[in-house]
Parts: C-alpha cells; sequence; structure tokens
C-alpha cells in the first residue's frame, strides 16, 4: 500500500458541531535532503526516561521513585519522607557518556545536594555538589561515564522532604539504547489510565514524521535530542522499515499509521461506500494485517493507528441520513481492523485518530475494540478535556497532532485572509496545547505533535519546526516542554513588528516597503531573506525568492509580483547557526495606476460572446469597463473573440491598461475606429503572458476594440479591465 500523500497539513478541525473542511494540502510538496538538516553527531539523548527508578524512601503510594523518570513534568512527581539524608537514582542500563542532568523541583527541593554516579550500583562517586538551591529547574552540567545517577539530598528547603516532578540525566548512548522492551499496554480504570510500555509508565512525547522514512537514520538523533521518545506516521508498508529501524537504535517507538479514505478530505483518496463497498473494506483489511504481521515483533512498534480525520471528513462525500449511515458504517469497520490487529497482534493497542470529538460517539457505539481515541486538534486543544468529560467517554485518549492554530482558527487580516500567528506566538502555542495535554492526567495519554517537517513552503512556514533544515521557536518550545531544558542551545533570531507599506493597494511589478524589527537572542550576525508565496493569488505554495533591495534597518523595497490578487511576504532571518525566524504578512497586489482619466468607464461595451452561468458568471462586456476589479468580462471558449467599447465621440488617448484574469490572451490586436465599422490597428502582441498589459500606444477614434486571435490557457478570454486613458 502507498502512503497517502505527504502528510498533508490538516483540513479544518473542530470540536463542536461538524464544520466544513478546507482542502488543506499545505505540505504537499515533495521532501528535500537539505544540507543544513540536523546532523547526528549533534544529538544529545536523555537517557532516564522510562528506566528503573529506585529511592531511599517515599511519601506514600502515590509518590514512587518510578514517577520521576516517567516523562510527565507536571502530573507526577517522586516525594520522600520528611527528613534529610533522602535519595534517589536510575539505572540507565549500561554505562553511557553523561553530559547534563536536570532536577525539575516540586515546592519541597533541596537545598544542598549532591550529584552521584556509580559503575555498580554501590561504590559512587560525586560529580557535582549544590549549595543553596533556590528550587524550580536545576540544570546541570556534568561529566564522566555511569550506569547509575543518584540525587544524594543532604539539606532540604522546609520541613517537608525531597519532591522532584522529574529527574532527567542526559549524555550519549552511541546509537545502542534501545527502547523499552516489552508489550505495550493501556492500563488503570475511569480517569486513572496509563500507558505502558514492559510495565514501565510511557508518556508520548511525540512528533509527527514529515522526511522520507530513507532517510530517518540522518534525522531520529535530532528527535531524541529533543526529548522526543515518539514518532507518528499516517501510513505502514515496506518502506517503514528505515525508520522503526532507526527509532529503534536511538530509543524511540513508532505509531505505525494506516492510511483509510477519505482520509481528511477530497484529495487524500476520494470517497469509499462503506455501507456497500466490500471489496475496499476486504483489500485494507488484509494489506494492513499484512504489515501488523510484519513489524508487530518490531522493537520500535508502539501501537497501531487506523484512519485519520475520516469521520469528520465523509461530510465532504455525503450528507443527511447517508451521511450518518456512512459514519456507522466506516466506525464499525474500524472495529473490524482492530478486531484483526488484536489477533495478530495482542501486544500493542489499537487506536483511530480524528478531527473532531463529535466523531468519538461513533467510536463508542461502533468500535468498542479500541484501546483508546485519537484526536487532532490545534488552536482549540484545550478545549477536548471538556468534550470527553461532557461526552462520558470511557477510554483515555491521545492527541495525534496539535500545535499553533490553523487557518481554520484565526481571524482573516486586512485583505480577508487568515492572518498567520507570529514565531512568537507559535512557540507559545506549543508550550500551551502540552500543558493541556498533561493537565489532563489519567486520560490524556500524551502527544504526537505537528509537524517535524522540512518543507519551505506555505504550509511548511505555517506548521514546521525546521522548515529548509532550520531551527526555529516552536523547536525549542517543544525542546523544552519534552526534554525539560534548553539550556545552552544557540536559540533563533526573533522578528517582531513586522509591517508593510501598502498592504492593500501594492502596485503589481513596482516597489512597496517591508520592514520588521529582528534581534538574536546570542548576538549572532543574522542574514536576512525575502520570499513570497502566491498561495492566496494562483494556488501555488512555493516561496519564491523576492526581487528586493535592502533600504537599511531591516527595512527592504520589494519588488511586487505582476499577478494581482493576495499574496504573502516572508522575512526570514538567519542566524548562520541553522535556525532561523519567520514572520509573514500579506499584500494585496493591485494595477499599477495610469496616468489620465479612464474615458472607457461606463461607457457602452459589446463583445463578440458572454459567459452566461460558469463560476460567477453571468460575465457581460460591461463587465470590463465598470470601474470594479472584482468583476470581469469571460467569452466563450474559442478563437478568435473581441471586445470593443463606445467612447461617445472621436477622444484622443494615450495609453491602455489590460487586467486579465487568468484566462488571458497570448496573441491580440488594438484596433480603433471612428464609425465602428473600418478598423485600423494601433498595437499588436503575439506573446502576452497575462496578469497586467499597459500599452503606451494612443490615437485619436470612437470606438476602441481589442481583438484577440490565441488564447493563453484552455478557457476563453477574461478581462477584469479594458481601460483606456486620455
Amino acid at each position: 500500500m502507498s502512503h497517502p500523500p505527504s502528510p498533508a497539513a490538516p483540513a479544518r478541525r473542530t470540536r463542536g458541531a461538524a464544520a466544513a473542511l478546507t482542502l488543506g494540502a499545505l505540505l504537499a510538496s515533495s521532501v528535500t535532503t537539505l544540507a543544513t538538516a540536523p546532523a547526528a553527531s549533534a544529538a544529545e539523548t536523555l537517557l532516564s526516561q522510562g528506566r528503573t527508578a529506585t529511592a531511599s524512601s517515599t511519601e506514600g503510594a502515590g509518590y514512587a521513585a518510578s514517577a520521576a523518570v516517567d516523562g510527565d513534568l507536571t502530573g507526577t512527581r517522586w516525594a520522600s519522607q520528611w527528613s534529610d539524608a533522602q535519595w534517589i537514582q536510575v539505572d540507565l542500563g549500561a554505562t553511557k557518556d553523561l553530559s547534563r542532568v536536570v532536577l525539575t523541583w516540586e515546592g519541597a527541593y533541596g537545598r544542598n545536594y549532591e550529584i552521584q554516579v556509580s559503575d555498580n550500583g554501590t561504590d559512587w562517586r560525586t560529580a557535582k555538589t549544590v549549595t543553596g538551591s533556590d528550587g524550580g529547574t536545576d540544570d546541570l552540567a556534568i561529566s564522566g561515564t555511569g550506569r547509575y545517577v543518584r540525587m544524594n539530598g543532604l539539606v532540604r528547603s522546609s520541613g517537608y522532604g525531597y519532591s522532584l516532578w522529574e529527574f532527567q540525566v542526559y549524555g550519549s548512548d552511541g546509537g545502542t539504547n534501545p527502547p523499552p522492551g516489552g508489550a505495550v499496554k493501556v492500563t488503570g480504570s475511569q480517569g486513572n489510565w496509563q500507558l505502558t510500555v514492559g510495565g514501565q509508565p510511557y508518556t508520548v512525547k511525540g512528533l509527527t514524521w514529515g522526511p522520507a522514512m530513507a532517510d530517518a537514520a540522518r534525522y531520529v538523533p535530532d528527535l531524541r535530542s529533543m526529548g522526543v521518545n515518539t514518532v507518528r506516521t499516517w501510513g505502514t508498508d515496506a518502506s517503514s522499515k528505515p525508520l522503526l529501524d532507526a527509532a529503534a537504535a536511538h530509543g524511540l517507538k513508532v505509531m505505525n499509521g494506516f492510511w483509510l479514505q477519505p482520509g481528511g478530505g477530497p484529495g487524500s483518496g476520494g470517497c469509499v461506500d462503506y455501507v456497500t463497498d466490500t471489496t475496499y473494506k476486504t483489500t485494507m483489511l488484509t494489506e494492513f494485517a499484512k504489515w501488523v504481521e510484519t513489524y508487530k515483533s518490531h522493537p520500535a512498534t508502539l501501537m497501531w493507528n487506523v484512519g485519520n480525520e475520516s469521520v469528520l471528513g465523509l461530510q465532504n462525500c455525503y450528507s443527511g441520513t447517508e451521511l450518518e449511515n456512512q459514519r456507522n458504517a466506516y466506525t464499525s469497520f474500524v472495529n473490524d481492523v482492530a478486531k484483526k490487529i488484536h489477533s495478530i497482534d495482542p501486544d500493542h493497542p489499537v487506536t483511530s485518530t480524528d478531527a473532531w470529538t463529535g466523531a468519538w460517539p461513533y467510536y463508542k457505539r461502533n468500535a468498542p475494540d479500541l484501546d483508546l481515541y485519537s484526536m487532532n486538534a490545534y488552536g482549540d486543544l484545550c478545549g477536548v478535556r471538556q468534550d470527553w468529560i461532557d461526552g462520558g467517554y470511557d477510554k483515555p485518549y491521545l492527541i495525534t497532532e496539535t500545535g499553533n492554530a490553523g487557518e481554520w482558527e484565526v481571524p482573516d487580516d486586512v485583505n480577508g485572509v487568515p492572518d498567520e500567528p507570529t514565531d512568537v506566538q507559535k512557540a507559545e502555542a506549543y508550550t500551551k496545547v502540552w500543558g493541556c495535554v498533561t493537565g489532563h492526567q489519567g486520560v490524556a495519554l500524551g502527544a504526537t505533535m505537528f509537524h517535524y517537517g522540512l518543507e519551505h513552503d506555505f504550509g511548511g512556514v505555517w506548521f514546521n519546526l525546521l522548515p529548509d533544515g532550520l531551527k526555529r521557536l516552536s523547536y525549542y518550545a517543544v525542546k523544552k516542554a519534552y526534554a525539560g531544558s534548553t539550556a545552552g542551545d544557540n536559540t533563533p533570531p526573533v522578528i517582531t513588528n513586522m509591517t508593510v507599506s501598502t498592504p492593500t493597494a501594492a502596485p503589481a511589478g513596482r516597489e512597496f516597503t517591508v520592514r520588521a524589527d529582528i534581534r538574536d537572542p546570542d548576538g549572532d550576525p543574522i542574514a536576512p531573506k525575502i520570499y513570497l508565496s502566491g498561495n492566496y493569488a494562483n494556488g501555488d505554495k512555493r516561496l519564491i525568492d523576492a526581487q528586493y533591495r535592502s533600504l537599511g534597518n531591516t527595512t527592504f523595497a520589494v519588488t511586487a509580483p505582476e499577478k494581482l490578487g493576495v499574496w504573502k511576504v516572508y522575512i526570514q532571518a538567519e542566524d548562520g547557526r541553522g535556525n532561523a525566524g519567520i514572520e509573514t504578512k500579506s499584500v494585496k497586489v493591485v494595477a499599477p495606476p495610469v496616468t489620465g482619466t479612464n474615458i472607457a468607464q461606463g461607457r457602452p461595451t459589446t463583445a463578440s460572446s458572454a459567459q452566461a452561468s460558469y463560476g460567477d458568471c453571468p460575465c457581460p462586456a460591461s463587465h470590463a469597463t465598470d470601474g470594479n476589479p472584482n468583476t470581469r468580462w469571460a467569452s466563450d471558449w474559442a478563437d478568435p473573440q473581441w471586445i470593443q467599447v463606445d467612447l461617445g465621440s472621436v477622444r484622443s488617448f494615450s495609453r491602455l491598461q489590460l487586467v486579465w484574469d487568468p484566462a488571458f490572451a497570448r496573441a491580440y490586436e488594438v484596433q480603433v475606429s471612428d464609425d465602428g465599422q473600418n478598423w485600423r490597428t494601433i498595437h499588436t502582441q503575439t506573446a502576452g503572458n497575462g496578469d497586467i498589459d499597459t500599452i503606451e500606444s494612443g490615437a485619436t477614434a470612437r470606438h476602441v476594440r481589442l481583438h484577440m486571435t490565441a488564447r493563453g490557457t484552455g478557457w476563453g478570454y477574461s478581462l477584469h479591465e479594458f481601460g483606456v486613458y486620455s
């Protein structure tokens, strides 16, 4: 089975009543291997998470030593008895090269303590002595090797004992540290669940996977250095093995996905009739079973995820009673898949992802064999908890996509397009959503955030943590959430206060001004670049190099495209250390002003043909001379065609301006006449490219005609404006 298209950026997500999906193939460009991508040699590994931890004492049954190495920074903790001379230690499983210990204290912290290491758990040596700690987070650089690492408390800060949210040990494992082994289970009872791997608690700290599977060995070490323990895929087949192997080598797990139509909406595989199409269902069931059998014993396999956003996406295929029938049939089929997977692999859970908590009642009714639910949610993620409570559900859930707010969740800007959050706002959003995930203790079992992707295009800038291999503020926000610290990291330039001089009226082909405040927290030299995207103007999601010049003081004169419509302009500031800040604003490109008076505006206009009904039509000839750039004349889809305007009397003019719709003329003549019968040619074009033609040809005449002989597209001819200027 082939994978779905390169992970498309999420379609519209809503927790409430189903809203119309947006067709969001925001990350559709192919992945390119980049020289600036993270190198494996730079990785620092979190060694302690999920390892065996013991302590001198505990305050009670709910405060075991294992709670300090379970990856939960705010929900679980170790707490000792209320006396000095207490310790907690972790067994790393083998001798490791050590570089750092991070202690995240609860209110009862150690004022004086030692960090000790040992090769055998008996003979200890002191790697760091701390006196006068003020609690919070202590990020301590250490060196040397050891299998066991211990916090040996000497003096408490209060009358309570010692209490740690997390005890994290970092270093290098040389790629020999396997992920926790053993069966993966959802354990516990209503509202008090946890995921376990080999009996050890496991909080999913994940990212969705973007690079080519074959390049996994190159990128997985960087994920590990971020504190990531899980990656999510949307499809599983023979190409998945390099990712699974690289994940296992570096101590990560993989949530193996299986793609089902419609997969979030049109463009993701089309529509299926789940009520009647037994051939499709049988084919998918057989295909999935094949890969479960193949990878069920792979040490990196964490669980199986069946489908992505299809309950919501089915509304793009069906409506009314039939939509209800299809949703029930789809979730019943998901249950059939879950039962089949369990029969082959009883040691890994099965889940299913949607983008709407309204899908959960269907799963509750029709898919009892799912071990847990999964949900994609972005700006509204923090409301998922209340939806789960209100729905009275009896299974835990994972968040399988989340991050900053998407196009469908932000207000429109002055040009009527979604106002993309700033880099600072995006980073804050990742921190917030992780807090909401960890805040739903005993129910939310973690998250795989969106998106460890490299695409440097419209969607890549909106969602990717490292577009073009460059790390952004959001990358470090995720690292801080998962690894507990970014101390010592060189971080990206920060861009603020970006403005466009003429956001609603940038003349096509002429310059407008862009400026911003740019600073680098580390004092690195900054290299700014300017890009443009025509996503809203012509559907091209690529980022193209802009033509621009520096005016000093991080101000730039940028040449506007010739294509009319709303464009995005981007400032990308690079620090030469593998980091970038990226900020964007929209700019509306309009026809450049023409000197003089448009003597054609409002005058009688006729044409060889006009479309009566197609898209936004009727499109009569008069729309080309009404002065409204949002209306247009459109001809039949045939050659030749003409449009002419009667100026009312013989008038002198010096230039014309033609504002083309995408259906433009490649070849045409401008003709004039005094009587509307006898015509003379004043301008000929044989290689037109559309957009805007400003014609510096004048004449004295009553009638002006555009005679078009070769179309530039398969459509007809279409003009927004046919201006004649005196």
